[in-house]
């Protein structure tokens, strides 16, 4: 049996910090949390010196990162990505499609499939999450315009059977067809999100009600309060506040979303309703200057600069380039948000609104061994996967 032990730590449990405690992980799984010295035979002591030991991050909506996205359809690409996210933290994500064409959607399908069992160094995969092409053109943000459409039974039911790993689907609720789609999908076990939606508030209720439970990224690419027939009526982005169970995401890089509305969410919905996300594209993890939003082939070509990507004529926002620590320190040192619901927001959350929480998301006897050490500055200095090291900084005072 392989044993680890962590000592030294202040552990970021569910809903209490313990100081200088310890975390056995036998064979990948967790089997003690203690703000005790345990005695453990034949174990890998990981000293955390200190710093916090929280869960591993979840992130259910990123594209890429060190280089890669997803749409390349490549085991490589799947691969790098994850190996890119467990360095700043993230120990099971959720790769995302654009949208596309059905046989770029089913290529990617394939590279997931095939890199799962080969993945030992990266973040785990969890699940794919498919964001289009069923949007609204009003507001489809970075998407390939070219690619947008209504959802066709015959479609839709093709794609599904294409893949088993299809966890996730964002949609626009007002279009043709949505709802029936959405009632089909949540059928299939598949989480129904709202996403690139100009609808208003009454759409967004009915929706609700024929499976759509959570919001993609919002504020980004979706409607507000605005005027009908003369008369005000509520968006997207009010329905989302409105709805107290319908969970919602944020890109937390400050620049997506600004501080005062970070904290406006987190205020209306709480840590439970909200989760981190960093919506990340290929340039995550590297440095400024050109990019591809998409597949090499047939991507677009975007320009990062001042923390986030940009379109060629910089009059907007072409995809994140953050990485899950920033998330975590823009919500605390900048929002102003307490460090256990902001930990709270990228680990247990995500797990429970993609239904892995029985497994994963906090720091208790029975879940994987999936643990990040951090410092004061929410440095990353350590990222475990299931009880192995899989990212290691010197750990310092």
């Amino acid at each position: 049996m392989h044993r680890i032990k962590i000592i030294n730590g202040n552990i970021i449990t569910p809903y209490r910090l313990l100081e200088r405690g310890t975390i056995v992980i036998e064979d990948g799984v967790i089997s003690c949390v203690s703000k005790e010295e345990v005695a453990v035979q034949e174990a890998e002591v990981i000293d955390a010196k200190g710093h916090y030991i929280a869960p591993g991050f979840i992130d259910i909506h990123t594209h890429g990162g060190g280089g890669f996205d997803f749409m390349d359809a490549t085991v490589e690409a799947y691969l790098g990505a994850a190996k890119t996210h467990a360095r700043y933290g993230t120990t099971a994500i959720v790769p995302t499609t654009l949208t596309s064409t059905n046989e770029g959607l089913k290529q990617s399908f394939e590279a997931f499939r095939k890199s799962k069992s080969l993945n030992k160094l990266g973040a785990e995969l969890i699940g794919l999450h498919l964001e289009g092409p069923y949007f609204s053109p009003e507001q489809k943000g970075a998407q390939d315009p070219r690619y947008i459409r209504v959802p066709l039974r015959e479609e839709y039911e093709q794609i599904l059977d294409w893949s088993k790993d299809i966890i996730r689907w964002s949609a626009a609720p007002e279009i043709t067809g949505a709802m029936e789609f959405a009632r089909y999908a949540r059928n299939k076990g598949v989480l129904m999100s709202i996403g690139h939606s100009d609808a208003i508030g009454e759409k967004v209720a009915e929706a609700f009600e024929n499976g759509f439970s959570h919001i993609t990224h919002l504020y980004s690419a979706m409607s507000g309060v605005k005027r009908v027939n003369a008369l005000r009526v509520s968006g997207v982005i009010e329905s989302a506040f409105l709805l107290d169970e319908m969970t919602v995401e944020v890109i937390a890089d400050g620049i997506h979303i600004p501080a005062d509305l970070l904290n406006l969410v987190y205020k209306i919905k709480g840590a439970s309703k909200t989760v981190l996300i960093t919506d990340s594209m290929r340039a995550a993890g590297m440095g400024e200057g050109p990019s591809i939003l998409g597949s090499l082939k047939d991507g677009i070509e975007v320009f990062v600069e001042d923390g986030v990507a940009k379109l060629p004529d910089r009059k907007a926002f072409a995809g994140s380039v953050v990485t899950a620590d920033r998330l975590v320190r823009t919500m605390v040192k900048t929002a102003g948000v307490p460090l256990m619901d902001a930990i709270r927001m990228i680990s247990s959350t995500p797990a429970k609104v993609i239904g892995i929480d029985d497994r994963k998301g906090s720091l208790v006897p029975g879940k994987d061994g999936d643990v990040v050490i951090f410092d004061a500055e929410i440095n990353i200095k350590a990222t475990i996967i299931k009880g192995k090291m899989v990212y290691e900084k010197k750990l310092m005072n």
